[in-house]
């Protein structure tokens, strides 16, 4: 059985930047999922088009076209429900549905408003004239504006991390034991973050910091052992 993911790319095609697709690929690798990651870049529509995507990820499998992060990792499970479970049950399902939810306006919603203006420089141009341009049109503002403060805004940033940081003092993972879909959906948006600026979301005795860092050891360096920013 093929499995094929598009994946947000970079000028450099090792450049795997997208949260969403992190989420994805960390699922695939936790049920040991054989799958190819084929380079995407935002100029690239038309290779999706047929799956009625207009952005990534998009999973193929078996002439079969899945998109949307949340719909994939269910379909990861639901077709592959042997063990290890990327949910645990239909409670922790929901569960990682909300943790999708808050991930979506803090990992990446928030975090974006600190590192987005270090994207362009990682795009191809014509990527980097859409990025830039589309981008400034949502924030009314351009990109380097809305990063210019951010040595001061990090910190309401790390304020936002203390729902995650009180279950990370508690347990090694949101998922319980060990890691699982909820972990995954969290790391997406610091995997991020980490593979286009250097700027420091995180301080290094922080519980969110260490978690993040096993998730980026986890199945043998597969988020730790791409191209990056981030110096730790």
């Amino acid at each position: 059985m093929s499995v094929l993911l598009h994946d947000l790319a970079g000028a450099d095609p090792a450049r795997r930047f997208s949260p969403y697709c992190w989420r994805v690929r960390m699922a695939l690798a936790h049920k040991g999922i054989p799958h190819e990651a084929v380079p995407w870049r935002f100029s690239e529509r038309m290779a999706i088009a047929d799956a009625g995507a207009e952005k990534v990820p998009v999973l193929r499998h078996d002439g079969r076209t899945v998109f949307e992060s949340f719909r994939i990792l269910e379909y990861i499970e639901d077709t592959w429900p042997g063990p290890p479970s990327l949910f645990g049950g239909e409670g922790g399902r929901a569960a990682a549905r909300f943790i999708a939810g808050w991930a979506d306006l803090v990992t990446v919603a928030s975090a974006a408003r600190l590192v987005v203006s270090d994207i362009p420089r990682h795009l191809r141009p014509e990527d980097a004239d859409y990025f830039i341009r589309t981008r400034e049109a949502r924030y009314g503002t351009t990109l380097a504006a809305l990063t210019a403060d951010r040595d001061r805004q990090v910190e309401a940033f790390r304020k936002e991390l203390h729902p995650l940081r009180a279950v990370l003092r508690e347990r090694p993972w949101l998922s319980g034991q060990t890691a699982g879909a909820a972990d995954y959906i969290a790391f997406g948006g610091f995997q991020w973050a980490r593979c286009v600026s250097a700027f420091p979301l995180l301080v290094p005795d922080d519980p969110v910091y260490f978690w993040r860092g096993r998730l980026l050891d986890a199945f043998d360096g597969l988020a730790r052992n791409v191209p990056h920013e981030d110096r730790t």
